[in-house]
């Protein structure tokens, strides 16, 4: 039989994380942050979280809120709400935490769990993505993973609509 509680405690609280980020360092393991929306989950979020969970031994995704979600991409969005989103990103092997943030940015959180590496997928540089100067300054790596084209929210939304 299945653990799957194991599944629902991996959404956490920033300071649960800071405790579980703690822990973690003391046994000498190292930590990776990637955040995004989330919103209809997809061949290029698997590969981007993929290629974060490489960078270290220890994946926390960062999952916008529904507010935070609204601002960015519209009033229509998200489709899946913030709690449906974080489980399904929780039941996938490749991350270890999952944390739902407000903020429009996770500045807030990428600097209260202080990771060894940032992982962004996009088309951004450095200075464009948020924490990454505070990761760098810590002594921490900042990685831009490429987009797979053809994989977005956006288009599967657009595609379902002209069906």
């Amino acid at each position: 039989m299945k653990n799957t509680a194991s599944v629902q405690q991996k959404i956490m609280s920033s300071s649960k994380a800071q405790h579980v980020v703690a822990a973690a360092r003391v046994t000498g393991k190292t930590i990776a942050f990637t955040n995004g929306c989330f919103d209809i989950l997809h061949q290029g979020h698997i590969y981007s979280l993929s290629q974060a969970a490489k960078e270290a031994d220890i994946l926390i995704v960062g999952v916008n809120s529904d507010a935070s979600v609204k601002k960015l991409k519209g009033e229509n969005r998200p489709l899946n709400n913030e709690q449906s989103r974080s489980l399904i990103l929780a039941s996938l092997l490749i991350a270890d935490a999952v944390i739902i943030f407000e903020e429009d940015t996770p500045l807030e959180l990428i600097k209260a769990i202080m990771p060894d590496v940032l992982v962004k997928g996009g088309d951004y540089t450095v200075d464009q993505i948020a924490g990454a100067k505070e990761v760098i300054a810590n002594g921490g790596r900042v990685i831009i993973n490429p987009i797979i084209e053809g994989f977005s929210t956006t288009g599967i939304i657009e595609k379902i609509r002209h069906l």
